[in-house]
């Protein structure tokens, strides 16, 4: 159970940073974006997610991380809707469902 909630864990700084980076990317220019503190936060994120799934693959098989790893969607679709004002469709809504009841059906 402890190595699920790591993998929670991860899917949720991996969305974050996804998020943070999204945000550097309004800079216009390259050299604007590189000074961007929300490029380095997404970043680092992205380094600490990658680190702990490194860490989750040495305890729970490859078959079942991986597929569980398509959670960061869901957090995705929440920092969309919340912070960046992006729609919510039927579509996403029902990826959403289908995401969280094929976790369900690899977890158990």
């Amino acid at each position: 159970m402890k190595y699920y909630i790591v993998l929670i864990i991860m899917t949720i700084l991996g969305a974050c940073g996804s998020f943070y980076l999204k945000k550097a990317s309004d800079a216009k220019k390259l050299k604007i974006l590189v000074i961007t503190p929300a490029f380095y936060l997404g970043g680092f994120l992205y380094l600490i997610s990658a680190i702990l799934n490194i860490y989750i693959l040495k305890f729970l098989d490859y078959s079942v991380v991986l597929p569980l790893t398509s959670i960061t969607y869901i957090w995705t679709f929440g920092l969309s809707y919340c912070f960046l004002k992006e729609g919510i469709t039927q579509k996403k809504i029902i990826g959403i469902v289908l995401i969280v009841l094929g976790s369900i059906i690899i977890a158990v």
